[in-house]
């Protein structure tokens, strides 16, 4: 006998054997139980999620000869018949191929006519949005009132090309795309049948492959059984799909947690030797993001427990904050390939930018931690350095000189020590002064907080301070970020303990703001500083002598303040 491809002897040939559909299945099973039958009905979704198998099924319901049924037998001579395709009152139709209004108006013609075999003919017009204007207006009436023993189907995948007169004359049903874990669990169950080998990692490879489509799954599933020579393995379907593994994605985040430029490259390197899309390897590198980041605020999201375990580690080395920058830089990173001088740098460019970007600030050219690579740093990109005396603190950088003057500056020379991430002033006695004080703007701006911390203390007012407990009051709009992440004042409390050298627990509860918070005074002078910038510039003899020369505009909204 000839081989018969799996997306045809896998085909269901029932309602029980259909994945993945169960709104249709259940609507369509109480219809048909019911005996509330519809003359006409319109089943849309993407390719290979089951269009043309619900209509066979359909029709078998509408024609077994056990009666109109949800459950067909799958033995009578009209079941056999249209799962072999040669029923003669089931016909299914391609409107790409058969468009025009003779061809409608011959199918029309037919309808009238009592079935051959069956209980009702049913016709099946697939792809029914490439039908012309003149075919829709033709079958209008008849799609209407249809003779008692016809039953139309139509299917396609771009039902916004249908017109509306005909969509009202449907029941629609759209048929969604399948999630993973139904198609390698489906996968898994053919192979079991089928006894031929198979690692369950590679089937999660077919399945993302296939994008939501059983049909694509099951012609990779014989493409990878050919490629494996009867065997299916990970490496394998890896190497034929043409796809970056989680060898390569786990390796830029081992080298970024070590904080290894060179390995870095090295993941690039490997490959570009093996001709690996950068493309696909960034839209992956986002992919497995998002699944830590999962990890980190749901857990019970990442249902595959093999997963859950190899990302662990992942998950508690990198903080949050990080994992949501990384997910951008990824983003941005794909976005910006086709603008790179070529795939290969755009994409070591991006890897270079999620090193750049980690919590840990790198060491200063020309240190010795510099010359080794960056390996002197003993801590994980997810972990805090602690804080530094004052002593150690970089002195207040020299104010940034005109910009027409730059050019001829001569270059400042680099710091050669390690900077702190959060530096503290240059007085230390500054900072319990503003601590004394209350001053919380100048207190959070001395810490040198990022990300998620930072957002925390810059929408705070400082309420007092009981020993040990600092009081602060949360702006009401900004209390998601208690919500995302309730570890943030402990975090906060930390920074601030380690920079006054004492015992310090933060206490930050919701309310209305009664002062200025620091993000609305920055924001004010911010303000401020583009009102006299935009005030220099109308002042300025050159601009206006423009204005007056050339009707010109100055537009506000462009200014930047120096």
């Amino acid at each position: 006998m000839s081989y018969q491809v799996l997306a045809r002897k896998w085909r269901p040939r029932s309602f029980a054997t259909l994945v993945g559909q169960e709104h249709v299945v259940r609507a369509l099973t109480h219809a048909l139980a019911t005996g509330r039958l519809h003359h006409a009905w319109l089943f849309t979704g993407t390719r290979g999620v089951g269009k043309t198998t619900i209509s066979r099924i359909l029709a078998k319901a509408l024609n077994c000869e056990t009666g109109v049924t949800a459950e067909p037998c799958g033995q009578c001579a009209a079941c056999v018949a249209i799962d072999a395709d040669r029923f003669p009152d089931y016909v299914e139709m391609d409107a790409a191929s058969n468009r025009g209004v003779d061809d409608m108006a011959a199918l029309l013609d037919q309808a009238v006519y009592a079935p051959v075999q069956g209980r009702y003919k049913v016709y099946m017009i697939d792809e029914v949005h490439m039908l012309t204007g003149h075919a829709f207006n033709a079958m209008l009436k008849t799609l209407e009132e249809p003779p008692e023993h016809v039953k139309f189907i139509l299917a396609t995948t771009d039902p916004q090309k249908i017109p509306v007169t005909v969509l009202s004359r449907c029941l629609q049903f759209n048929l969604k795309q399948m999630p993973p874990g139904h198609i390698i669990e489906h996968l898994g169950h053919i192979l079991d049948a089928e006894g031929i080998a198979f690692e369950p990692p590679a089937l999660r490879h077919v399945a993302k492959a296939a994008a939501g489509s059983m049909r694509d799954a099951l012609s990779l599933l014989d493409q990878a059984i050919a490629h494996g020579a009867g065997r299916i393995e990970e490496d394998q379907v890896i190497q034929m799909l043409g796809t970056v593994g989680d060898d390569h994605l786990l390796a830029v985040f081992d080298a970024l947690r070590a904080g290894d430029v060179p390995a870095l490259l090295a993941v690039a390197d490997g490959m570009a030797a093996r001709s690996l899309s950068f493309d696909a390897a960034l839209q992956a590198l986002a992919t497995l993001v998002h699944r830590i980041a999962l990890l980190q605020y749901a857990p019970q999201a990442v249902a595959d427990e093999a997963e859950r375990a190899r990302l662990a580690p992942y998950g508690e080395c990198f903080d949050p904050e990080y994992l949501q920058l990384a997910y951008q830089i990824a983003i941005h990173g794909r976005e910006e390939l086709a603008l790179a001088p070529d795939e290969y740098a755009g994409f070591t460019m991006t890897l270079l930018r999620l090193h750049a970007f980690r919590p840990e600030q790198p060491p200063a050219l020309g240190s010795p931690d510099a010359r080794n690579g960056g390996g002197g740093v003993e801590r994980s990109a997810g972990s805090r350095p602690a804080s530094r005396s004052a002593a150690e603190s970089p002195a207040p950088a020299e104010p940034a000189p005109p910009s027409h003057a730059r050019t001829s500056q001569a270059p400042q020379p680099l710091p050669q020590s390690v900077q702190a991430p959060a530096p503290a002033p240059a007085n230390a006695g500054e900072l319990a002064a503003a601590f004394a004080a209350g001053d919380w703007h100048a207190l959070q701006r001395s810490l040198g907080l990022g990300g998620m911390v930072r957002e925390l203390a810059q929408h705070c007012e400082w309420i007092g301070c009981d020993g040990e407990r600092v009081n602060l009051r949360l702006s009401p709009g900004h209390r998601h970020l208690l919500d995302l992440n309730p570890g943030l004042p402990a975090r906060l409390g930390e920074a601030l303990a380690a920079a006054l050298g004492r015992s310090i627990r933060m206490d930050i509860r919701p309310g209305e703001i009664a002062s200025v918070t620091p993000a609305q005074r920055e924001a004010a002078e911010k303000r401020a500083r583009h009102v006299e910038a935009v005030a220099a510039l109308e002042s300025d003899p050159f601009v206006c002598e423009l204005i007056d020369r050339f009707d010109a505009t100055l537009v506000e909204a462009s200014v930047r303040p120096l």
